[in-house]
C-alpha cells in the first residue's frame, strides 16, 4: 500500500515524495526538546524511531496549511502518506512505533488534532498487529481512558471519541484490560462520565459473548445512576446505550448455543431491564426522549413478552398526555418525540387494540378539543400504518371512536375527522366510509363553502380556519373520488351542482378533477350498461348551455384554484356527449391542444390575451357545429344571465363580455339580438369602469356581424333616454345606480368608436362620417368636457382613425371630419397644464393627432409645424415625476412615446432638408432649456427623428448648403451638458449627423475617426466636467475636417447664436468648438471671415462669463492673424461709443505686443488712407483694406491700444508714425466737423448723441498726450503743457501752429525719431490730399530750421516739395511752404546760396499781385531770412525788385505787411555794399518819408521795425549828424522824435533845400492816409519841414491848398489828427506872415 501511495504521490508532486522520504530517513540530530523529562518512560533504545514518527506527525499537522504550487497532492494525501508510513514501519517494529506514539501523546501542549491523528494511527496498528505487549497496552489504556474522561468541548469531543474508539479496538485482543478499566470508573450511585457508557455500549456491540457476564452488573450500576441524571445529553447517552444493550441481548438469546460463558435466561434479563423501563416511563417519559420506550415495546412484541396489564394504562396515559399537551418551550426534540410516541401507539395498537381503543373512547368523552384532536391524530396514524397484523377489528373499533365526534363543529376536530376519512380511503377501507363518511364530506364541503362566501371582515381568524377546513375537505374529496368506485348519485349530483352554484371558485379544481374521476370510474355492470345503452355515458346534468357558459367563463383564469383550467377542460371532454353531442368531435380534437398549452406554461408565462383568444376560437369552432340552430342565442342568454354573478373587475367577467359579444354576432335573429343588447345597456352600471368597458367591447364584437343592429340599438337607446341639451332623464332607469350624464356620453362615444374598430371595412366607410364620428363629436361638444369625457373622446378618435387606417384599399377616401377633430384636439392639448401631468389626456390627444395625420386630406406644411410645436411644448415642458410615483412615471413615459410617434408621423410627410431644419428649429429652444429634463427629452426626440430621417431619406435627399453646420451647431455644445444622459444623447445625434453627412458627401470619414469618436463618447460618461469638456474638444477636432467653408460659417453662427442661452459649460463648449474650427480651418475661410466675425461680434455682448468672452476674443484674434484687413475693417465699422465687448477685443490685442504693433500699423494705414490716392483693389484683402471706416473709431482704437500696451522698444519705434498720423488727423479735421457714417449708424441704433468728449480733435489729442506720457519724458510732457501746444491743436484755427510747436519740441527732445519723422513729412508733402500736404508742410517748417534734413540728405526733395507748395492755390500751404523755405537759412544756411535762385524766385513771387497778406508777409519774412545768408552779388537783379516790392508795402493797410516790409528793407540795407550803394541810396530817398512817418505807425512792432530800418538807412544820406542823432537810441518819445525830425530837416535845408521841398510835398500826401497816426505824423512832419524850409522854397508852396487840406483835417474824427493839423496850420500861418513881411506881393 505504501508503494502504491508513493507512486501516486510521484505523479502528483515530487516535492511531497522528497519531504516524506526525508521524514522516513530521519536525521542525525538528537531527540527533540519535546521528549525531555517525560515520566514515567522507559529508556528508548531507538531514539531515531521517535524522531521519525515525530517528523511524520509534523507533516500531518502541516498538511492542511501547505499546498503544492504545481497543483499536486493536497492535505489529505499528505496525511494519508504520513499515516501509512508510520503504519508500515509498525509492521517491522511494532513496539518501538507504539511506544513512540504513546510518548507523542504524553508531550505537553500538543494540539487536539495531533492527538486524534495519533489515536487513528494506533487503531490501524492495533487492527493490523493484533496482540501487543501488555506493558504498552496498559500504558495506552490508561492514557486513552484519562483523555476520554476529560472535559468535553468542541475539539475535546473528537479527541474523546478517538480515545474511545482506540479502547474498543484494544478490546478485541485485550478485552479484560479494557473492561477492567471501564468497570473501574463505573461505580454505583456515582454518575460516571459520558464516554464510559458510550464505550461500554460499543464494547457490547463488538464483543457480545465476552460482554454478557458483565451485563448484569453493568445494568445494575447504570440503574443506580438514573436518579442522578439531570442533563438531557446524559439521558440520551443512557437511552442509546440501553437500546444497544437490548439489541445485543436479543442477539445473545438467538445465539445461545455459541456462548462459552454461563447462560443467562430471558427472565434474568427482564429482571434487570424492566425496572429501568419502568423508570423511563414513569419519570423520564414526561421530560425526555421516548425512544427507549418504543424500543422496549418493540422488544416485548418481538420476544412475545407482554407488558404487565397494570402498566398499560400508565403507558397510555403518559404517552397520550405527550401528544395532546403542548410541548414545553425548552423542549428541543418535540417533533422527534411525537414521532416516537406515535410509533409507540402503533406498537401498542398491534398488541393491545381493544385496550387502546377503549382508552381512546374514554378520552373522547372529555370533549376537550386538544384531547379529541390528539386522539384522532393517533387513530389516523394507526389507520395509516401498513401493518399486516393490524386486523379489521382494530379498524372497526377506531371508526366507532371517530363516529362519536361527528357532531363536533370545532374546525380542528372537523379537519381531523376529514383526514381520517381520507386515510381510510387510501388505506383500502373504502367500504367503511360509504354512507356516514361521504355524507360527512358533503356536509363539510357545503358548510365551509357557505361560510367562506359569506365571510365577515371582522372575523378574519374564523375565515382562516374555514379555509383550512375547506382545503382538507377538497383533499378528501379528491382522495375519495380517485379511490372509491360505485359512487352514489347523490354525491355525484352534489358535486356537480357545487360547480354551478358556488362562488368559492378556489374549490373548483379539485371538484372538477373529482367529477372527472367519478365519470371515468363509473362501474359498468351489465345492469347499468343496459340502462344507459342508448345514452352512452350520459348523466343527469344542468342545461348544456348553462354548464358550458359557466365552465368557459371560469376557464378564462386557468391557473386559479391550483390550475382549474386543465381540470375543467378534462371535465368538458369527459362530458362532451352529455353537453353537446354535435360538438363532441371538435372537443376531442381541440381540448387536448388547450390542455397542452396550459401544461407548457405557468401562471407567470401564460399570456392572458393569447389564452382568451384560444378559448374564443374554441367557442367559434364549437358554435360552427350548431349553425342554423338557436344554440348560440341560448348560449348568449346564459352568458348574459351570468354577468351579475361575477365581481367587477375580474378576468372572468371580462372574458364573459367578450364571449357574449362574439356569440351575439353569430345570432340569426336580429330582433332578439337587439332585445339582449338593449337589456345589457339598461342594466349596465356606467359608473363602473370595468362594466362600462366590458359592454363597449361586447357591442364592438357584436358589430362584426350585426353592425346595423348595433347602430340601431344605440340610436334607440339615445331616443329612449330622451337625450337632448335641455333634459337628461337617465337616473330614473336605474335607482340603484343613477347614471351621470357625462358618464353615459363618454360610454356612447367609445361604443361608436368600438363599433368602427370591429365592423367590416366596407360597412365602416359607409358609416364612419355619419353617424359614427358625427355622434362622437356631438356627444363631446354637448358635454361638460371633464377629464373622463376628454379621455373617452380621444379614445374614440384613436379607435375610429385606427380602424380607417387599417383598411387596405382606401383609394381616394377622405375623412370629412378630420379638421373638426383636429381643432378639438388642439384645444384640448392647449387646455392641459404645461408643467404637470395629472391625467393621460395629453398623451391620448397626441396619439389621436398621430392617427389623424395619416389620413387624407393631409395637413399642410404650416399645419404640420403648428401641430409639432404645440405637441412639443405640451410634453417637453413637463417636469420629470418623482421616482416613488409609479403612476405618474407611466403617464410621463407614455406622453414621451406618443410625442415621438406623432413627430415621426408628421415628419414622414416632409422628408426633406426643410422638414429636418424645421424639426431642429422647433426643438432648439428645448435643447437649450435651463431644465435638465427638458433638454434630455428634446435631445432624445431629436435623435429619434433624425434616425427616422436618415432611414427614410438618407442619401436620396442631400442637405442644403450650410444646413449640416447649423444642425451640428445646435447639438455640439450639449456634449458638455451637466446631465449625463443628455450628453450621451447629444453624442448619438452628432454621430447620426456625421454619418448622414458622410453618406451624402463621400467624405474621408473612416474607421480611425469612428474609433476616436467612440473613445470620446466613453469619456463623456464620466462625472468629471473637466474630462467631459476635454472630450468635447477632442470631438470638435475629429469632426472639423468634415465641414466645408459654408458649413463652418453656419456652424459658428449657430454656436454664437446660442451663447448665453444656457449655463457656463454650454457657452464654454460653444466657444471651444469655435476656437477649434478656427484654429484648423482659418486659412481656408478668407471669403467667410466677415460673416464669422460678424456673428461673433453680434453675440459677444451676451457672453457674461469672462472665460467665454476670452475664448471668443481669441477666436477673433486668430482670424485677425490670418485675415487682418478683413477683421480690422469689421471691427472699425462697429458703432461708437465703443462697447465693452469691443473694448475687450482691443484689450486682448494690446496684451499681445507684437500683434498689437501689427494692428497699430493697420490702424495707422486706415487713417493715412484718407491722405493717399484711391487705389484699385487687386485682392480680396485689398477690398477690405480699402473699405471705408470711421476715422473716429480708428482713433478711439489707437488710443485704447496706446493706453493698454506695454511700450517696449519695438512699439516705441512706431512713435514717429503715430505722431505723424495723429497730426494728419488733426489737420484733416479743420473746419466744421462732418458726421461720420458710423455715427449715423450709431444714431440709428441707439437713438442718441455721442458724448462731447468723443470727437476727432479730442480723441487725437488724448492719444498724443498719452503717447508722450508713455515715452517717459516728463520734461517734454511738461514743456508741451506749458507752451499750450494741446490748446493750439484743439482749435482748428491754431492747429497748424500747434503742429509746428509740437514738431519743434519733438525735434529738440527726441533725436532718435527725427529721421523717421522727416521721411514721413516728406511723404505727406507729396500727398494729393491738401490737408495732408498742409500739415506735413507745417511740420516741415520746423524741420527746415534744423539740420536734420540736410544731414539725412533729404533737403533737396524737401525743397522741391516746398517749391510745389509755394505754387499751390491754397493760402495756408503757400504760407507754410514759404516759411519752410525761409527756415532753410536756419537749418541749412550753407545751402541757401545753392538754392538762392529758387528761393528768391518763389519768395518774390509771393510779393507779386494779387497780394495775399499771409502769403506776402511770409514771403517777405522768408526773404529776410534768406538775405541774411546771401551776399550782395548773390541777389543780382532781384535786389531792385525786392526793394521796390518792399516800398510798395510801406503804406499797406496790413500791419503785418508793413512790418515785414520794414524788416525786409532793413535786411536789404544791411546787404548793400559798394555795387548797390548808389542804387539803394536812391531807394532810400524814395522810402524816406514813409519810413519817417511810420516810425509812428499804429502798430508798435511796425513802428519799431520802421525806426530800426530808418536808422539803418541814414548812412546812405552821408549825413554824420543824423547817424549820431538821439533816435539811434531807439527812443519813442514824441519830443525826441520831433527833435530828430527837426534835425533831419535842418540838414537838407543847408545842403539840399530842394530835397526838403520834395519831402514836404510827399509828406502832404499822407495827410489823407487811412491811418490816423500817419495823418497826425504827416501834419507834424509838414509843420517841421515848413519851419526848416528856405523862403525861396516856401514860395513854391500852394498855401491855399495846404490851408484847405489842413482845415479839412480839423473835421477828422481823431482828436490827435485835429490837434496836429491845427498845429501845422499855425505853422503855416506863421510861414505866411513871414512871407508877407518878406514879400510885399504876398503869397498867402
Amino acid at each position: 500500500m505504501l508503494q502504491e501511495l508513493l507512486e501516486r504521490s510521484n505523479v502528483e508532486g515530487g516535492e511531497l515524495v522528497e519531504e516524506m522520504t526525508e521524514a522516513v530517513v530521519g536525521s542525525n540530530e538528537g531527540p527533540a526538546e519535546e521528549t525531555e523529562d517525560l515520566e514515567p518512560l522507559e529508556p528508548d533504545d531507538d531514539g531515531g524511531t521517535f524522531q521519525q514518527v515525530t517528523n511524520l506527525l509534523n507533516v500531518m499537522d502541516s498538511g492542511s496549511a501547505k499546498t503544492d504550487a504545481a497543483g499536486g497532492a493536497g492535505p489529505d494525501m499528505r496525511k494519508m502518506l504520513a499515516s501509512v508510513i508510520i503504519t508500515e514501519k509498525a509492521t517491522t517494529e511494532p513496539s518501538a512505533v507504539i511506544n513512540a506514539l504513546i510518548r507523542c501523546l504524553q508531550v505537553p501542549e500538543i494540539s487536539t488534532q495531533r492527538k486524534v491523528n495519533i489515536y487513528n494511527i494506533l487503531q490501524e496498528i492495533i487492527q493490523q498487529e493484533g496482540e501487543l505487549e501488555d506493558q504498552g497496552v496498559q500504558r495506552l489504556v490508561a492514557i486513552a481512558s484519562k483523555e476520554m474522561r476529560e472535559s468535553l468541548e468542541v475539539e475535546g469531543y473528537a479527541k474523546a471519541e478517538a480515545a474511545s474508539d482506540t479502547l474498543v479496538a484494544l478490546s478485541r485482543n485485550h478485552f479484560s484490560l479494557v473492561m477492567y478499566e471501564l468497570q473501574h470508573h463505573l461505580k454505583p450511585l456515582n454518575l460516571t462520565d459520558e464516554f464510559v457508557i458510550v464505550t461500554l455500549a460499543k464494547l457490547a456491540n463488538g464483543n457480545v459473548f465476552e460482554f454478557m457476564p458483565y451485563m448484569g452488573i453493568t445494568l445494575a450500576t447504570i440503574f443506580t445512576m438514573l436518579r442522578l441524571t439531570n442533563e438531557a445529553k446524559m439521558c440520551q447517552v443512557i437511552c442509546s446505550a440501553m437500546e444497544t444493550f437490548c439489541e445485543m441481548v436479543q442477539f445473545y438469546l438467538r445465539h445461545l448455543e455459541d456462548s462459552v460463558y454461563p447462560v443467562m435466561t430471558e427472565d434474568q434479563f427482564a429482571m434487570k431491564l424492566f425496572p429501568m423501563y419502568r423508570y423511563f416511563v414513569t419519570v423520564w417519559l414526561r421530560n425526555h426522549n421516548p425512544e427507549v420506550l418504543r424500543q422496549i415495546l418493540e422488544t416485548s412484541v418481538t420476544t412475545n413478552t407482554p407488558v404487565p396489564q397494570m402498566q398499560l394504562h400508565t403507558i397510555f396515559t403518559e404517552l397520550h398526555f405527550q401528544v395532546c399537551a403542548k410541548a414545553p418551550a425548552q423542549q428541543q426534540y418535540s417533533s422527534q418525540n411525537l414521532a416516537e410516541i406515535v410509533h409507540c401507539f402503533i406498537a401498542l395498537a398491534r398488541s393491545y387494540p381493544k385496550e387502546l381503543m377503549k382508552f381512546f373512547l374514554g378520552q373522547m368523552e372529555m370533549s376537550q378539543e386538544a384531547i379529541r384532536v390528539g386522539t384522532l391524530t393517533l387513530i389516523r396514524a394507526i389507520v395509516s400504518a401498513a401493518e399486516p397484523r393490524m386486523n379489521v377489528r382494530t379498524i372497526y373499533l377506531a371508526i366507532r371512536v371517530v363516529k362519536t365526534t361527528l357532531s363536533d363543529t370545532r374546525f380542528k376536530v372537523r379537519m381531523a375527522i376529514l383526514r381520517i376519512i381520507g386515510q381510510l380511503a387510501l388505506s383500502g377501507y373504502q367500504d367503511r366510509i360509504k354512507g356516514w363518511g361521504l355524507k360527512y364530506v358533503s356536509v363539510q364541503l357545503t358548510l365551509s363553502t357557505y361560510k367562506l362566501t359569506n365571510r365577515r371582515e371582522s372575523f378574519y381568524q374564523r375565515d382562516l380556519e374555514e379555509k383550512m377546513v375547506h382545503k382538507v375537505t377538497m383533499d378528501t374529496v379528491q382522495i375519495i373520488t380517485s379511490s372509491v368506485s360505485g359512487m352514489t348519485n347523490e354525491f355525484w349530483l352534489r358535486l356537480l351542482c357545487y360547480i354551478m352554484e358556488t362562488d368559492h371558485t378556489e374549490a373548483l379544481t379539485p371538484i372538477c378533477i373529482s367529477l372527472t374521476n367519478l365519470v371515468e370510474h363509473q362501474p359498468r355492470t351489465k345492469d347499468v350498461e343496459a340502462s344507459v345503452a342508448s345514452k352512452s355515458r350520459h348523466v343527469d346534468l344542468p342545461a348544456p348551455q348553462k354548464l358550458l357558459a359557466r365552465l368557459l367563463v371560469l376557464m378564462s383564469s386557468p391557473y386559479k384554484g391550483e390550475g382549474r383550467g386543465i381540470a375543467m377542460l378534462n371535465l368538458l371532454r369527459t362530458l362532451s356527449q352529455s353537453i353537446a353531442p354535435a360538438m363532441a368531435d371538435v372537443w376531442e380534437l381541440e381540448i387536448p391542444l388547450l390542455v397542452k398549452y396550459l401544461e407548457e406554461h405557468t401562471e407567470f408565462t401564460c399570456n392572458q390575451k393569447t389564452w382568451e383568444d384560444k378559448l374564443i376560437q374554441f367557442l367559434r369552432n364549437s358554435l360552427k357545429k350548431t349553425r342554423g340552430s338557436t344554440w348560440s342565442l341560448r348560449l348568449s342568454k346564459e352568458l348574459n344571465s351570468q354577468i351579475e354573478s361575477f365581481d367587477s373587475p375580474s378576468l372572468e367577467k371580462g372574458f364573459l363580455y367578450r364571449a357574449l359579444g362574439f356569440t351575439l354576432a353569430t345570432g340569426l335573429e336580429a330582433d332578439k339580438v337587439e332585445t339582449l343588447l338593449l337589456e345589457l345597456l339598461y342594466k349596465t352600471d356606467y359608473g363602473n369602469d370595468f362594466d362600462r368597458e366590458g359592454v363597449i367591447l361586447c357591442f364592438g364584437l357584436c358589430a362584426r356581424g350585426q353592425v346595423k343592429t348595433v347602430l340601431n340599438v344605440l340610436h334607440d337607446f339615445e331616443e329612449r333616454i330622451q337625450e337632448s341639451e335641455q333634459s337628461w332623464q337617465i337616473g330614473a332607469w336605474r335607482k340603484d345606480h343613477p347614471w351621470r350624464r357625462e358618464t353615459v356620453k363618454g360610454a356612447l362615444m367609445v361604443m361608436y368608436s368600438c363599433v368602427a374598430s370591429y365592423c367590416h371595412p366596407q360597412m365602416l366607410l359607409t358609416h364612419v362620417d355619419t353617424p359614427i364620428t358625427a355622434k362622437i363629436i356631438h356627444h363631446f361638444s354637448s358635454s361638460c368636457q371633464d377629464i373622463c369625457l376628454k379621455m373617452a373622446f380621444l379614445k374614440s378618435v384613436v379607435q375610429v382613425t385606427d380602424a380607417i387606417g387599417n383598411i387596405k384599399d382606401l383609394e381616394d377616401f377622405e375623412f370629412a371630419q378630420k379638421m373638426s377633430l383636429t381643432g378639438i384636439i388642439i384645444a384640448t392639448i392647449k387646455a392641459e397644464p404645461t408643467d404637470s401631468l395629472v391625467s393621460p389626456v395629453r398623451t391620448m390627444a397626441i396619439e389621436a393627432l398621430s392617427h389623424l395625420s395619416s389620413l387624407k386630406p393631409f395637413y399642410s406644411t404650416e399645419e404640420n409645424n403648428e401641430l409639432m410645436d404645440i405637441s412639443i411644448h405640451s410634453v417637453i415642458s413637463l417636469q420629470p415625476p418623482l421616482e416613488d410615483n409609479e403612476s405618474i412615471q407611466t403617464l410621463y413615459a407614455n406622453a414621451l412615446q406618443a410625442l415621438e410617434h406623432l413627430m415621426e408621423g408628421l415628419m414622414q410627410r416632409q422628408l426633406d432638408p426643410k422638414g429636418l431644419q424645421e424639426m431642429a428649429h422647433l426643438l432648439g429652444k428645448w435643447i437649450l432649456s435651463e431644465r435638465e429634463g427638458e433638454r434630455e427629452k428634446a435631445m432624445n426626440l431629436h435623435l429619434h427623428l433624425l434616425q427616422i430621417h436618415v432611414q427614410n431619406a438618407g442619401v436620396c435627399i442631400p442637405l442644403k448648403p450650410g444646413q449640416f453646420g447649423t444642425l451640428v451647431g445646435l447639438i455640439a455644445p450639449r456634449t458638455c451638458d451637466s446631465h449625463t444622459r443628455t450628453r450621451m444623447a447629444s453624442m448619438d445625434v452628432l454621430s447620426s449627423l456625421l454619418d448622414l453627412h458622410a453618406s451624402q458627401t463621400c467624405s474621408l470619414w473612416g474607421p480611425s475617426e469612428e474609433l476616436e469618436l467612440a473613445k470620446c463618447k466613453e469619456d463623456l460618461q464620466g462625472l468629471d466636467m473637466e474630462e467631459t469638456f476635454s472630450a468635447s474638444s477632442r470631438i470638435a477636432k475629429v469632426v472639423c475636417m468634415q465641414f466645408n467653408c459654408d458649413e463652418v460659417v453656419s456652424l459658428i453662427q449657430k454656436l454664437c447664436e446660442n451663447i448665453g442661452a444656457m449655463d457656463l459649460w454650454h457657452d464654454k463648449a460653444s466657444v471651444t468648438w469655435i476656437g477649434t474650427f478656427l484654429q484648423r480651418r482659418t486659412k481656408e475661410l478668407e471669403d467667410k471671415v466677415a460673416e464669422i466675425l460678424g456673428a461673433i461680434l453680434v453675440h459677444l455682448p451676451v457672453a457674461d462669463h469672462p472665460e467665454v468672452r476670452r475664448l471668443l476674443i481669441e477666436g477673433i484674434l486668430l482670424l485677425a492673424h490670418y485675415h487682418q484687413e478683413t477683421v480690422l475693417t469689421s471691427l472699425l465699422r462697429q458703432p461708437l461709443p465703443m462697447e465693452s465687448h469691443l473694448t475687450e477685443v482691443w484689450l486682448a490685442v494690446a496684451e499681445n505686443v507684437p500683434f498689437a504693433r501689427t494692428m497699430l500699423h493697420g490702424l495707422m494705414g486706415r487713417l493715412q488712407a484718407r491722405f493717399t490716392p484711391r487705389a484699385n483693389a487687386t485682392s480680396k484683402a485689398d477690398i477690405w483694406r480699402l473699405a471705408a471706416v470711421d476715422p473716429l473709431m480708428t482713433l478711439c482704437t489707437i488710443h485704447l491700444l496706446i493706453q493698454k500696451m506695454d511700450m517696449d522698444d519695438k512699439v516705441l519705434d512706431l512713435f514717429p508714425d503715430l505722431i505723424y498720423t495723429l497730426l494728419l488727423q488733426l489737420s484733416g479735421s479743420q473746419g466744421p466737423e462732418a458726421v461720420s457714417p458710423v455715427l449715423k449708424t450709431w444714431r440709428l441704433v441707439h437713438m442718441g448723441t455721442l458724448p462731447k468728449e468723443i470727437n476727432l480733435q479730442r480723441i487725437t489729442i488724448k492719444s498724443m498726450k498719452l503717447l508722450f506720457r508713455r515715452l517717459s519724458s516728463e520734461q517734454l510732457v511738461r514743456t508741451l503743457e506749458e507752451q499750450g501746444v494741446w490748446s493750439l491743436l484743439q482749435t482748428s484755427s491754431t492747429v497748424l501752429q500747434g503742429a509746428g510747436l509740437l514738431a519743434r519740441f519733438c525735434m529738440r527732445n527726441m533725436e532718435g525719431y527725427r529721421q523717421r519723422l522727416s521721411e514721413l513729412v516728406l511723404r505727406g508733402m507729396d500727398s494729393d490730399v491738401l490737408c495732408c500736404r498742409i500739415s506735413s508742410t507745417a511740420v516741415c517748417v520746423e524741420f527746415m530750421s534744423d539740420p536734420v534734413l540736410y544731414q539725412e540728405k533729404l533737403l533737396k526733395p524737401t525743397v522741391l516739395m516746398l517749391e510745389k507748395g509755394v505754387d499751390q492755390e491754397d493760402e495756408a500751404l503757400r504760407v507754410l511752404s514759404l516759411r519752410a523755405l525761409g527756415n532753410m537759412a536756419l537749418g541749412a544756411p550753407k545751402k541757401v546760396r545753392q538754392y538762392r535762385k529758387l528761393l528768391l524766385e518763389k519768395c518774390l513771387g509771393s510779393l507779386r499781385e494779387p497780394v495775399v497778406t499771409s502769403v506776402t508777409s511770409e514771403g517777405m519774412e522768408a526773404l529776410a531770412k534768406i538775405l541774411a545768408e546771401l551776399r550782395e552779388g548773390d541777389v543780382g537783379s532781384s535786389f531792385g525788385i525786392i526793394s521796390e516790392r518792399c516800398r510798395a508795402f510801406f503804406d499797406n493797410e496790413s500791419e503785418l505787411l508793413r512790418l515785414k516790409a520794414f524788416v525786409l528793407f532793413g535786411k536789404l540795407a544791411k546787404l548793400v555794399r559798394i555795387s548797390k550803394k548808389h542804387f539803394f541810396k536812391e531807394e532810400v530817398k524814395k522810402a524816406w518819408i514813409p519810413l519817417i512817418l511810420h516810425c509812428q505807425d499804429p502798430c508798435s512792432e511796425a513802428a519799431q521795425a520802421c525806426m530800426t530800418t530808418m536808422f539803418q538807412c541814414v548812412h546812405f544820406w552821408g549825413w554824420k549828424a543824423l547817424e549820431n542823432s538821439p533816435g539811434r537810441s531807439n527812443t519813442s518819445a514824441a519830443e525826441e522824435m520831433t527833435v530828430f525830425q527837426m534835425m533831419l530837416c535842418s540838414i537838407p535845408t543847408q545842403k539840399k533845400p530842394a530835397v526838403l521841398h520834395s519831402f514836404f510835398l510827399e509828406t502832404m500826401t499822407y495827410v489823407n492816409s487811412n491811418l490816423p497816426r500817419i495823418r497826425m505824423a504827416a501834419c507834424d512832419l509838414a509843420g517841421i519841414i515848413m519851419q526848416q524850409m528856405p523862403a525861396h522854397h516856401l514860395k513854391k508852396l500852394d498855401f491855399p491848398a495846404l490851408r484847405n487840406s489842413l482845415q479839412e483835417l480839423q473835421l477828422d474824427l481823431d482828436p490827435g489828427v485835429r490837434r496836429a493839423a491845427l498845429e501845422t496850420l499855425k505853422v503855416l500861418d506863421t510861414c505866411c506872415q513871414h512871407q508877407l513881411l518878406a514879400s510885399p506881393e504876398g503869397i498867402c
